[in-house]
């Protein structure tokens, strides 16, 4: 147990080593005492007030919740699915994000006459509504289909289902919408922990403050699904109802996300992977906690690679996670391949 306290509190100083790194780091070189200065209140710098105030520490807080929300969704995806490679877009959540984003971006030069990356803030305001509109309407046909379907298999596939469906939809509308509207869906189907800003990432952050806490109402569900459905009935558990909620969790916390950040792969997927080699343990008393603090600290480390030090601009978020995320997906894989044929 203690050995497992002390992994935790490993992950809490990586967070905050890697969200000094990235306050300090970046194009603009910030020496070490003028950021503290900064933290504490010091505005007589200006312009590096406004680097480490509105683009750094809001970018890095931003990451750390982002990462630890659909670090834990794909826990409980993965949980329920029992299937190593679901995800938090395994049941087109993600996509339903993505498609509420392409009705609006796509087809705003068609119905309003002006494209709506050329609108700044509320360009970006209607983005984000439109995302969470979209991501919470497949959300909610999922959780009545989840309702009516017993087998876990059998709603994966209508998820996966639905995921393609909306692609399709997607691919339609871009091939019917002018260049400049199919570039700004692009450039938000990359992923930026930078997107946000001002008012929307106090709004953002404090929203998955309050969402995340809710995550370990259902750790003891979570267990319990584990030992398969006939078992956890027989413990008591309604199985219909728990995996309902933990759709709606895991659901909402990818919606959000989605939203504000736009669709960010990997994390969800591997970090859960990392934490039950790291810990070696299946527990989600343990895992949720630790699935939390390690996807934080992954977005932190994508966050700080996507903007090398001496690199002008910034590299898309999901090329980054995905070159860090496949490598520790693909050596978890190997690992216990080697442990199975060590048996």
């Amino acid at each position: 147990m203690f050995k497992r306290g002390g992994k935790l509190i490993i992950l809490v100083v990586l967070i905050l080593i890697l969200l000094i790194l990235n306050l300090l780091l970046g194009s603009v070189k910030i020496p070490v005492n003028d950021t503290l200065s900064i933290l504490f209140g010091d505005r007589s710098n200006e312009i590096f007030s406004n680097i480490i105030l509105k683009s750094r520490l809001p970018q890095a807080l931003v990451a750390i919740v982002a990462g630890a929300g659909l670090a834990v969704s794909g826990l409980q995806m993965q949980t329920i699915f029992r299937n190593p490679l679901a995800g938090p877009s395994v049941l087109g959540i993600s996509n339903g994000a993505s498609l509420g984003v392409a009705m609006v971006v796509l087809m705003s030069s068609s119905l309003a006459g002006v494209s709506l990356s050329r609108m700044g803030y509320v360009g970006d305001a209607a983005i984000s509504i439109a995302a969470i509109i979209g991501s919470l309407a497949v959300m909610a046909l999922i959780v009545y289909i989840a309702r009516k379907v017993k087998g876990n298999v059998t709603l994966l596939i209508i998820g996966v289902m639905i995921g393609y469906l909306v692609t399709a939809i997607v691919g339609v509308l871009k091939f019917f919408s002018s260049e400049e509207d199919v570039k700004a869906y692009v450039v938000w189907g990359l992923g930026s922990f930078a997107r946000v800003s001002g008012d929307q990432m106090l709004l953002f952050v404090t929203m998955m403050i309050l969402l995340l806490p809710l995550s370990f109402l259902l750790v003891k569900s979570l267990n319990l699904m584990l030992l398969g459905d006939d078992y956890a009935k027989n413990l008591g558990l309604n199985v219909s109802r728990a995996r309902t909620l933990v759709i709606l969790n895991s659901g909402v916390l990818v919606a959000i996300v989605t939203a504000y950040c736009g669709p960010i792969m990997f994390i969800g997927l591997a970090v859960p992977h990392l934490c039950r080699a790291l810990f070696k343990s299946s527990d989600h008393k343990v895992l949720v906690p630790a699935t939390m603090l390690a996807g934080a600290a992954l977005a932190l480390l994508c966050s700080l690679v996507a903007r090398m030090p001496g690199f002008e601009g910034a590299l898309p978020v999901n090329s980054v996670t995905a070159l860090i995320g496949a490598p520790i997906i693909a050596s978890v894989i190997f690992r216990k391949r080697r442990e199975s044929d060590g048996e």
